[in-house]
Parts: C-alpha cells; sequence; structure tokens
C-alpha cells in the first residue's frame, strides 16, 4: 500500500489587500459576518453592520493600517508569506500552503492547492497559540464547508492549539530576554493576549485558562517574580463584557501608579499585525506615557523566527 502524501496547511485570520476603505470594508463585511465572531442574532446584528459599523470604522481602520503597512503589504500576510516559505524550505517533501479564514488567500483556495498537488492527508496549522471559539473552531468550521462539497475528502490532522508548547514557551522566552538584554530590564513585563466576550469563556471556551496557561509557563521560564508580570486582554469591540484586566486601562493604571518602566509582549499572535504595531506598540505606549510612565518598549511577535519555524516542523512531525 503506497504511504499517504501530507500537505501542510497553515491557517491565520486574515487581512485587507489594501490600506483602503473599500478594501477595508469588504473585509471587516467577512470577518464581522461569521457567527464565530459575532453570534448575536442576524436579524439585529445585519442592520448594525452594514448601517452603522461598516461605514464608520472603514475609513477609521483603513488609516490605521496605512500607519503600519510595509513595502510588500499587510504586516499580517508579509509575516505569514515568511512562515509558509520557511516551514516549505524546511519540509521539501511537503507542500505547504497559506490559507486565510477572511480575505485572499482564502482556505478553500489553501486546500485546492494542497489537493491538486496528489495530497491526501492535511496537517492543519491554525497559528492561534491558545484554542478560541472565535478562531481555531472558525477555521475548523470553514474547513467542514469545503470539504462537505468534496466527493472525496483527504485525512485530516487537526492541532487545536499550542499554547504550552516547550519549542513555543522557549522561543518566547528567548524574545523577552533579548529584549531585556537590549532595552534593560523593566519593572514590569506586561503579558497582552487578544480578548474575547466574557460571556463565551461562560458557555465553555476554554481560551482565558489556556492564556494562562502560556503565561504560567512563560514566567517560569523565565524565572520571573510573579509581582514582574501581569496578564491583560487588548482590542475589545462592542459594549458587553468581555475578558479582564483590560490592557489599555491597565496600561493608565500602572502609569499613575509610578510604574516607570515597562515592555509588552503579545503571546497570542503568531504574526505582527494592526493589533500589535498600531494598538500596543504605538496607541497602548501613548497611554502609559501620558499616565505618567517613562519607558515602554513592545516585544515582537515570533514571525518568521528560525525559533517559530523550528517549533511548527515539531509540532507538524508529531502530530502525524
Amino acid at each position: 500500500m503506497s504511504q499517504a502524501k501530507t500537505g501542510i496547511l497553515l491557517a491565520n485570520l486574515g487581512t485587507p489587500e489594501a490600506p483602503t476603505p473599500a478594501a477595508v470594508k469588504r473585509y471587516l463585511r467577512q470577518f464581522l459576518s461569521d457567527r464565530r465572531v459575532v453570534d448575536t442574532p442576524r436579524l439585529l446584528w445585519w442592520p448594525l453592520l452594514r448601517g452603522v459599523i461598516l461605514p464608520i470604522r472603514s475609513p477609521r481602520v483603513a488609516k490605521l493600517y496605512q500607519s503600519v503597512w510595509m513595502e510588500e503589504g499587510s504586516p499580517l500576510m508579509v509575516y505569514s508569506r515568511r512562515q509558509e516559505k520557511a516551514l516549505a524550505e524546511r519540509l521539501p517533501d511537503m507542500p505547504v500552503a497559506l490559507g486565510m479564514s477572511y480575505g485572499k488567500p482564502s482556505l478553500e483556495s489553501a486546500v485546492d492547492n494542497l489537493l491538486s498537488q496528489g495530497v491526501d492527508h492535511i496537517v492543519v496549522l491554525a497559528l492561534y497559540p491558545q484554542y478560541s471559539c472565535s478562531t481555531v473552531a472558525a477555521v475548523w468550521d470553514e474547513l467542514a464547508r469545503i470539504l462537505a462539497t468534496r466527493r472525496r475528502i483527504p485525512g485530516i490532522t487537526f492541532i487545536r492549539d499550542y499554547a504550552q508548547n516547550p519549542l513555543y514557551i522557549a522561543a518566547l522566552a528567548n524574545s523577552v530576554r533579548a529584549s531585556f538584554a537590549k532595552h534593560g530590564e523593566p519593572d514590569l513585563l506586561l503579558l497582552s493576549y487578544h480578548g474575547i466576550p466574557q460571556r463565551y469563556a461562560n458557555e465553555g471556551d476554554d481560551y482565558p485558562q489556556r492564556c494562562r496557561d502560556t503565561t504560567r509557563e512563560l514566567v517560569s521560564a523565565l524565572g520571573l517574580p510573579p509581582e514582574k508580570v501581569m496578564m491583560t486582554f487588548q482590542s475589545r469591540f462592542g459594549r458587553e463584557p468581555w475578558l479582564t484586566p483590560y490592557t489599555d486601562d491597565t496600561l493608565k493604571m500602572l502609569g499613575e501608579k509610578g510604574i516607570k518602566h515597562i515592555q509588552v509582549m503579545s503571546p497570542g499572535f503568531s504574526a505582527d499585525c494592526l493589533e500589535t504595531l498600531e494598538e500596543i506598540a504605538v496607541q497602548n505606549r501613548e497611554f502609559f506615557l501620558e499616565a505618567g510612565g517613562e519607558k515602554y518598549e513592545y516585544i515582537p511577535a515570533l514571525n518568521d523566527a528560525p525559533e517559530h519555524i523550528d517549533m511548527m516542523v515539531s509540532l507538524i512531525a508529531n502530530s502525524r
């Protein structure tokens, strides 16, 4: 019996194709229409989304994208393509395809790409270190939708998350140590994760626990006393309560309390994007400094660092 040919599907959230209101509007419409992201009844949500949110937010968000856009494109896309290329070089016998939940390249185009190369088994690596129903489960749903239309489906290995993976933790720890060596050890290391509505956690999403797992392992690897590290949640949207403490409010509070030097890392992001490069590195820096803080550094995401690619190779090898 011939051995199965395995392909790798790298999945991430997605990004607008251009930093323009029209492109951002297209992207946000698709993103905010996913029930995994916003589960408000459609009868209430559609008029609000189309009549209020998209017209108001699209031009505003486009300006933010313009401030971080790279020569080769959106930061998330640039780093994701570099990850795809680096992984393909490390695994020459396995086709690798990048697919996004929203925007291009779509998850469907990635699946088609792999199947066209004769793959009969796909390892799905969604690049969200901590599982959430609003991210990882959205990839699962879309994958099921795609394969529901096919007569012949491949075997699937789905990597749920890697919140405590030793190579992931080691790569994060080395990144923190490098920042400390460059800028000096701060009064506080802030670990800021993307938030979700508190209600999702109440209904069974174990995302907060997975964030705590990463934080615990990272603090242990760094050997830092607990009082030197804080965990917060960023990027809330809408009016209902999200996971707390909120990153922006915490940074204002810390500045007012006399904390002078802070370094911030976002361990839930596998690649730098708008939420890290603009929200954390720029907006939240201003909040802290305006509240009385003096030094603030953002520690970049792992992006296409060799240690990060090593971790991906290991995850894929151990998943089969």
